[in-house]
């Protein structure tokens, strides 16, 4: 059976204290769990406070992106090396809003996952479809491309560490969730392509679903056998919302 990983990404919200705060509380509730993984994803500014105070935890710490170069003039961008020295074990790469606002391509994409690992950190490789592409039917092709692409080039022992996070593109900050039916059949499509590239391993990568996740509907995805747990937005900022969401 596959431990379920639960991931809070704050993207570009809580100031430092506010970051404290948080952690603090996780780890006073979280320190001995052990039931399912947790993964929180502050900003930049505050990774080292908070991985400084879930150090002792079983909790680990996210960055939200990084730059695919190992060092260089990228001016305002940070590396993987850098997020590994301030106590990250994971990095989430390619989500939606960097591909979009950002313009990520899949080449992008792929470098930044192979700098992370190469790094040894874990990434959360964030793939999914926009409204206009579920709406033309084009879901899976699109799903394909971005796994296959993504992917590109690393080595199947390194896939087999990779977190793969379905997000459909409409369903990310808009209130508007993938049914459990729906999301379910995303992952078993991705697990179909992942088995493609790795073979077997694929039965034990996790694949996590994230787009408007709560505490409403976050039993009604984990009880899909494909969904493996979820990544966490809007929700994950308030703590109460987020506690329930890991302990449903």
């Amino acid at each position: 059976m596959i431990k379920p990983l639960i991931a809070a990404n704050w993207k570009m919200n809580k100031t430092v204290r506010e970051s404290v705060e948080f952690s603090r509380k996780l780890k006073e509730d979280f320190a001995e769990y052990r039931e399912r993984d947790i993964v929180v994803a502050p900003a930049f500014t505050a990774l080292y406070p908070v991985s400084e105070i879930l150090k002792t935890t079983p909790i680990n710490v996210a960055a939200q992106n990084i730059h695919q170069a190992e060092k260089g003039a990228f001016t305002g961008e940070i590396s993987a090396a850098m997020i590994a020295d301030v106590g990250c074990s994971n990095v989430i790469v390619g989500h939606s809003e960097r591909r979009t606002l950002f313009s990520e391509t899949n080449n992008t994409i792929n470098r930044k996952l192979i700098a992370a690992i190469e790094a040894g950190l874990a990434p959360i490789f964030c793939i999914g479809e926009t409204l206009n592409e579920r709406n033309d039917g084009r879901t899976f092709e699109v799903i394909k491309n971005q796994i296959e692409e993504g992917l590109n080039i690393i080595e199947t022992d390194d896939i087999g560490g990779i977190v793969v996070a379905y997000e459909p593109v409409w369903a990310i900050g808009t209130g508007r969730t993938a049914s459990a039916e729906q999301a379910e059949e995303a992952h078993l499509y991705i697990r179909s392509i992942l088995r493609e590239i790795v073979g077997a391993a694929a039965e034990k990568m996790r694949i996590i679903y994230g787009g408007s996740v709560n505490e409403k509907n976050i039993a009604g995805l984990m009880r899909q056998p494909n969904i493996n747990g979820a990544l966490v937005g809007g929700a994950s900022l308030d703590y109460i919302s987020f506690k329930k969401i890991v302990r449903h």
